[in-house]
């Protein structure tokens, strides 16, 4: 009798316990927490939210959206990619999906002089301002730049951010 109880705490100790642990952190994942922070864009300090996320052929793009003085305080979404990444001809405009929902941004990125003067071009600026004053929830959105990538997932955190900016 004693050597299974003793048996048992062994498997308690080794096998339950970490398994236990792994489970928890698999299903309660640390949450993310959505930060606007200040960055020189343009060569001044401004409040912007700025995100790396990743296109479902992997790579790897920063998007920054801010509030530009250029536009008169347009909200502004400034996509970045590796230089040679984002070569495009302007003006293009940047498909943003919703479920049913879509939307044709506009590009801004020839009337902001360092950009357009950028010869790695890896940058490109569109017009948030309508997105975001047609949508009225945090809701997932796609997007998706003609000859650059064809989808780029967007999630909920990530618009509060852009709302919280307007």
């Amino acid at each position: 009798m004693m050597k299974i109880l003793k048996l048992n705490k062994n498997i308690l100790f080794k096998v339950l316990i970490p398994f236990s642990i792994l489970i928890s952190i698999v299903f309660n994942p640390l949450k993310v927490f959505a930060e606007i922070a200040e960055t020189e864009i343009n060569g001044e300090l401004m409040n912007a939210s700025s995100e790396f996320l990743r296109d479902l052929d992997f790579e790897t793009w920063q998007l920054v959206a801010y509030k530009s003085p250029f536009f008169e305080d347009k909200l502004i979404l400034r996509v970045i990619g590796y230089p040679g990444n984002l070569r495009i001809d302007h003006p293009t405009k940047l498909q943003v999906d919703s479920g049913r929902k879509q939307w044709l941004l506009n590009d801004k990125t020839l009337l902001n002089a360092e950009l357009a003067n950028d010869g790695r071009q890896a940058a490109a600026e569109f017009d948030l301002n309508e997105l975001v004053n047609n949508i009225d929830k945090n809701r997932p959105l796609r997007l998706s730049l003609s000859g650059v990538f064809s989808e780029l997932p967007v999630p909920p955190f990530v618009v509060k951010e852009w709302r919280s900016l307007d």
